[in-house]
This record gives structure tokens, C-alpha cells and sequence, in this order.
């Protein structure tokens, strides 16, 4: 039976484009499925799901749109429809990819309805924004923004070589096999991880996949840690080894790894087995505007560089008091099922001995304030140990291992 790739566009104003995009992909032997996200002008190619479906399913009838229109009252109502419909045709396995067309407007749109679809649904997001920052349209989901170059407004010699592009590769990631690729039968762990910490991460992989679990490893930067937590409240991952925690300290201090207010709460709301360190979590992550140079907030701080153009600086002990004090908060959702590794030697490669950040008055601080704050629902074990080192890392596995077998019990 052929796959269906679903086809997000405005049919007013880019019916010609669209129509030609449908043909090229059914060259390749998918179906294409026409969603019809226009509003306002009458559409010129004929749509599988109308603009009337896909209002009507976003909880406001196209009627009741069209009086007074305006971008602002319609885009909301639209992009909840169709991804409420794409959702439920994704679930009964009738839609095997998404493409969409757009300029800001429709870009913004169609990129929103693919950030409610699941992981690994194919999503590709034929843009005149692609060349820019494409954080907004992309946020933390797998989708693939191709820069159309010119504007899409009318075919010719060079639109239609993007579209025919764009077309096969739609099609042909919607004809993977998917089921071959999927999880084996132990329990998928979600790990986080910084450069300052990948020795151990590589370690930790490899130990885990010699216990035969597979590991998704994602770079806490923000978007790493937030994706990872989506997995889990999609159910893809079943277990947390949460080996990096930079991206609580930058979001206190407004900073490059930022991971947002939710960062830290998931596993335990779920009741997911984890084991969480506060691996990077000494220092900061900075942009900065003259590379090389610290910034004037930080001149006072112990300081390295990460590249010429992000600066590192140590928190003092005072400013790791509140990150522990905000670690504990977030985990005053985790009722169980959790251990707080605890490396004396130091936090990452940058906090041990012979390390650039190494302060162990602060670290003797923030232990302090972990163990203070931390919920009593939480296990807190202490390791002389560095957090890189093998038999901490094996431990932090160990202990991991441990919960997810005893909760298949």
C-alpha cells in the first residue's frame, strides 16, 4: 500500500506550487494529501482535507473566521486543527511524512502543527526563512527546514528543481521501514551530557549497551534537555541517567544552556527511574561579543573559554547555593525512584584537580546546599570521585540499572 505524505499549504495563494509538489511526490509512489490551511481567498487546487475540516477540527467554524478575518484571530484556530487531524491520521497509521510550503507566514504555521507530531514522523519544512535562524520553527522536534531561495510565488525553471528536491526526499524518507529500526526489548535510557563530561558519557554508553540497553544521548544546551523530556512524555524513554545539569545553572543566570522552567520535572511527574548528577554545573555558559575577552560580570570569577567565542565562568559559592536550592525545587516532584550522584572530586573535566574552574571551597558549598535542599524522597550518595571517572560512572549506571530491572518486576 502506498505512504501518504501530507501537504501543508496555503491553496489561494500557492495552489500552482502546491499541485506540482503533489505530482512530483507521487512520482515517487506516495500519495499525496492536500491540507488546506488558507483562510481567506478561494482556493485554486482541490484539497483532500479543507480549510472548513481543519477550522472546524481547531474548535472554530471557517464561518465564524472569515468575519472580521485576521491572521492573528485565524492562525490558531488553523494550526490546532490540522495538527489535531494530522495527529489522529499519524495514529492510525494513515499519514507517513509531512511537507510544507511557506513564507513567514505559512512557515510559522506549518512548522508549529509539525512540532505536535511525534518523533520520527518525517517532517520537512520547504522555507523562504531557512537561511536564518530557524530556532522558532524547529524548537526541539526532528524537523528539516529546506531554504527555497527564491520566494515561492510561481513556477519556473528553478522552483521547480527545489520542489522536485523537496519531493523525493519526503517520499523517500516516508517509505523507510520504520518497525525494523525500532527499540529493543530493554527499556530506551535518556542521558544528558556536556563536552566537559564525554569521556564519561562515551564510558557510560558503552557499559549500558553491554548490559543491552540503548542510550539516546542529547547535548544540554537547552534544546538537549527539553527534547529529551518530550521523549519521555511521549514514551520513548523509559529511563534518566541525567549525567549534565548545566542548563539549570545557566537558567539562573540567563545564559548560553538555558534549559527553561520545566527542565529537571518530568521524570519525577512521571515516575520515571533516574539518576540525575550535577555534572557542569560549576560553571556558565556565555556568548560573547569579543572573542577571547571575559565579560565585565564575570571578571571577578574564575574564568576559561570554552571556544574563543563562549566564555566559561565558575559560579562562586554563593551563586551554587541557589542552583542547588533551584535543583531541589524541581525535584520536589520525584516521590521516588531516583538517586543524586554526588562526585567530590569535581563536577566535569573543567572542576577536578589540574582543572581550569577547580575550586574545592565552592564545591564543599554546593555539595552542602544539594544535600540541604534535595528532597528526602530523593537518595543522595556521595563518591570521592571525579564525575568523568569510570567507576563513578559505572556506579551512576549501576544504580540505574538497578531501578529499571526492579520496576519490571
Amino acid at each position: 500500500m502506498a505512504k501518504s505524505v501530507v501537504v501543508l499549504s496555503t491553496l489561494d495563494t500557492k495552489g500552482r506550487e502546491t499541485a506540482f509538489l503533489k505530482e512530483q511526490i507521487e512520482k515517487h509512489g506516495c500519495r499525496a494529501v492536500l491540507a488546506d490551511m488558507g483562510v481567506v481567498g478561494a482556493p485554486t487546487v482541490k484539497a483532500n482535507i479543507t480549510r472548513e475540516q481543519i477550522a472546524e477540527a481547531g474548535g472554530t467554524p471557517l464561518s465564524a473566521l472569515l468575519k472580521d478575518a485576521s491572521r492573528e484571530k485565524a492562525g490558531p484556530v488553523m494550526v490546532a486543527g490540522a495538527a489535531k487531524l494530522l495527529g489522529e491520521m499519524v495514529a492510525k497509521g494513515e499519514a507517513h511524512g509531512v511537507i510544507g510550503l511557506g513564507g513567514t507566514q505559512g512557515t510559522s504555521a506549518a512548522s508549529r502543527v509539525m512540532q505536535q507530531l511525534p518523533y520520527g514522523l518525517p517532517k520537512l519544512m520547504v522555507s523562504t526563512c531557512a537561511a536564518g535562524d530557524t530556532s522558532a520553527f524547529v524548537g526541539i522536534k526532528d524537523i528539516i527546514m529546506m531554504f527555497s531561495v527564491s520566494d515561492i510565488l510561481g513556477l519556473n525553471p528553478f522552483m521547480r528543481m527545489v520542489l522536485a528536491n523537496a519531493a523525493a526526499a519526503v517520499a523517500g524518507m516516508a517509505q523507510v521501514e520504520r518497525e525494523a529500526l525500532a527499540a529493543g526489548k530493554k527499556p530506551l535510557i535518556g542521558m544528558t551530557n556536556l563536552g566537559v563530561l564525554t569521556k564519561g558519557a562515551e564510558y557510560a554508553v558503552d557499559y549500558l549497551e553491554s548490559k543491552g540497553y540503548e542510550v539516546i544521548l542529547f547535548h544540554a544546551v537547552g534544546a538537549g534537555g527539553r527534547a529529551m523530556e518530550q521523549m519521555m512524555k511521549e514514551g520513548l524513554i523509559k529511563g534518566v541517567f541525567d549525567y549534565a545539569m548545566g542548563e539549570i545553572a545557566d537558567e539562573l543566570h540567563h545564559a548560553l544552556r538555558a534549559g527553561g522552567p520545566e527542565r529537571l520535572t518530568v521524570a519525577g511527574k512521571l515516575g520515571l527511574p533516574q539518576v540525575i548528577t550535577p555534572g557542569g554545573a560549576e560553571h556558565i555558559g556565555l556568548f560573547l561579543s569579543e572573542p577571547n575577552v571575559p565579560p565585565e560580570k564575570y571578571k571577578d570569577h574564575i574564568i576559561t573559554f570554552h571556544s574563543p567565542i563562549i566564555a566559561a565562568p565558575r559560579l562562586n559559592g554563593k551563586e551554587l547555593t541557589e542552583v542547588a536550592k533551584e535543583i531541589g525545587k524541581r525535584l520536589q516532584h520525584t516521590k521516588g525512584n531516583a538517586v543524586f550522584m554526588i562526585p567530590l572530586r569535581g563536577t566535569s573535566r573543567y572542576g577536578v584537580e589540574g582543572g581550569p574552574l577547580r575550586d574545592p571551597e565552592g564545591d564543599k558549598a554546593f555539595f552542602a546546599a544539594l544535600k540541604e535542599y534535595l528532597p528526602k524522597t530523593v537518595e543522595v550518595v556521595e563518591k570521592d570521585l571525579g564525575a568523568e571517572d569510570p567507576e563513578f560512572v559505572k556506579e551512576c549506571c549501576d544504580r540505574l540499572i538497578g531501578m529499571i530491572e526492579k520496576g519490571k518486576k
